[in-house]
């Protein structure tokens, strides 16, 4: 992930993302501490965002509409209104195909985080389904696609990924190979299953700041 890490953003759109007070913040978002030296989500924190909720919606067809009714049932809306506003925040993403230079502040990656671990929840079971058939598969030397709904997975997530990063960028290269991106997508079923779990929210929110901290 260091070669991503060290790219210029390469497109740009207009926007201005403004950030509640601390004290607006939902509890649970309170919760999660904002990491030492660390004043705006980093860029690697805003391409693994992002990545997750793609996964997610590629498990679930209606994961979008679901992501938007988990911003209204946490009382998110003070950060994130809309679906619109939604939408300008994931293209935070400097690896899109249309990104934003606009600084993601830490309340908005919180929120982000939220519907992450809240959505795999509810998704626990399948996801659950298919890394299980995952392993079976594996251990009979069999590719993932043998199983139909793996392999359902796997096109809409080459699909979605392909139309919606940019794969002139040179760290993305190497996704324009079905097997690396099929590598890609499998491994992020088995994140999504981790921030369904215990304390899921804190292990996510924690990892996307892994040595960001100074």
């Amino acid at each position: 992930m260091s070669t991503l890490e060290s790219m210029e953003t390469a497109n740009s759109m207009p926007a201005t993302i403004e950030s509640p007070e601390v004290e607006l913040l939902p509890p649970m978002l309170a919760a999660l501490p904002d990491p030492q030296g660390v004043s705006v989500c980093p860029r690697r924190a805003r391409w693994q965002l992002d990545l997750l909720l793609l996964a997610l919606e590629c498990v679930d067809l209606h994961a979008s509409e679901l992501m938007l009714q988990v911003l209204r049932d946490l009382q998110l809306q003070v950060m994130i209104p809309n679906r619109v506003v939604f939408w300008q925040i994931r293209c935070t993403n400097p690896f899109r195909q249309i990104t934003q230079r606009t600084p993601l502040p830490l309340a908005e990656t919180k929120a982000l985080t939220a519907v992450v671990v809240q959505v795999a929840r509810r998704q626990t079971a399948i996801l659950r389904h298919l890394l299980l058939v995952l392993d079976q598969l594996q251990a009979q030397n069999l590719p993932p696609e043998t199983y139909a709904p793996l392999a359902e997975y796997l096109d809409r997530f080459r699909r979605h990924f392909r139309k919606r990063m940019n794969l002139q960028r040179s760290g993305l290269f190497l996704y324009k190979n079905n097997q690396a991106l099929n590598e890609l997508g499998l491994k992020l079923l088995a994140q999504l299953l981790l921030c369904a779990g215990t304390k899921g929210m804190e292990r996510l929110w924690f990892s996307l700041f892994d040595g960001e901290v100074s």
